[in-house]
């Protein structure tokens, strides 16, 4: 991996967030592509059950200070960065106070998802991208982790799809099993098409739960990683009748050599 660039933009992130299995991989697999000689850029949602003082955040004044539009209203953007210490490794958080200050992830204490969660993950995306034009950093792998991420693929291909910065950059989206009950605003069609993203690459949002979330992420990425051991059937059968290269489920303590391997021969070839 000497000298590759490599964004990674993820859902969750330990130690900032509770370990799980996007939480913990979207640690991992930059630390290893760092510790090979990679170049990495980290980006994940400042959520507001994120300790700011512990985990020594603070604005970067002058990444901050954009509006996005979502759905026809100005949205500010502010950018955080942390450092996780014993690996040297930078964090970019995606902020707005409307959308993150909220203390929890994605759903309330009843456990009933958020009902602007759509528009969070579309301000996610757009304020990545944005963020990463700024830094001028043109990655050659952009890797997805968790859905809150999901939609990026989408925008980078139809919405920034004549951008420059990212013309060669190859997007490999992880799948996994694990990913939310119910469904998203029934108007996120509505308000990605707002953006002018074409009705017709929005087809499985008619139904915009965890499985067509992830079908449109796989659509617009070059190559897909079964993160998990057990992916919906539903999931696995659209993956599988994609002409596109999948590495299969590999356990943590293997995946190193197998992901370097994906990364060089399958995704950068």
């Amino acid at each position: 991996m000497n000298g590759k660039k490599i964004l990674f933009v993820s859902s969750e992130l330990v130690p900032y967030l509770p370990q799980n299995e996007v939480s913990l991989m979207s640690y991992e697999t930059p630390r290893m592509v760092n510790s090979n000689g990679g170049q990495i850029r980290i980006f994940m949602p400042r959520y507001g059950n994120i300790n700011e003082r512990r985990h020594q955040l603070h604005e970067v004044i002058r990444l901050s200070g954009m509006n996005l539009v979502i759905n026809d209203m100005d949205m500010p953007l502010i950018i955080k960065v942390a450092s996780i210490p014993r690996e040297r490794i930078q964090v970019y958080f995606i902020d707005n106070e409307e959308y993150f200050k909220r203390k929890a992830t994605f759903a309330d204490q009843e456990g009933k998802l958020f009902p602007d969660n759509d528009e969070r993950a579309i301000f996610f995306a757009k304020g990545v991208v944005e963020t990463v034009k700024k830094l001028n950093w043109s990655p050659d792998i952009i890797h997805i982790h968790g859905w809150m991420a999901s939609l990026l693929p989408l925008y980078l291909r139809e919405y920034y799809g004549d951008e420059p910065l990212f013309a060669d950059s190859k997007i490999v989206t992880s799948v996994y099993g694990n990913g939310f009950e119910g469904d998203l605003d029934k108007k996120i069609k509505e308000k990605i098409a707002f953006d002018g993203i074409a009705n017709e690459n929005l087809a499985p949002l008619s139904t915009p739960n965890y499985n067509n979330l992830l079908k449109i992420a796989v659509d617009f990425s070059d190559a897909v990683i079964l993160a998990s051991e057990e992916i919906p059937t539903e999931l696995n059968e659209h993956i599988a009748n994609l002409q596109k290269p999948v590495l299969p489920y590999v356990p943590l303590q293997e995946f190193e050599e197998a992901y370097m391997n994906f990364y060089n021969t399958e995704v950068l070839k």
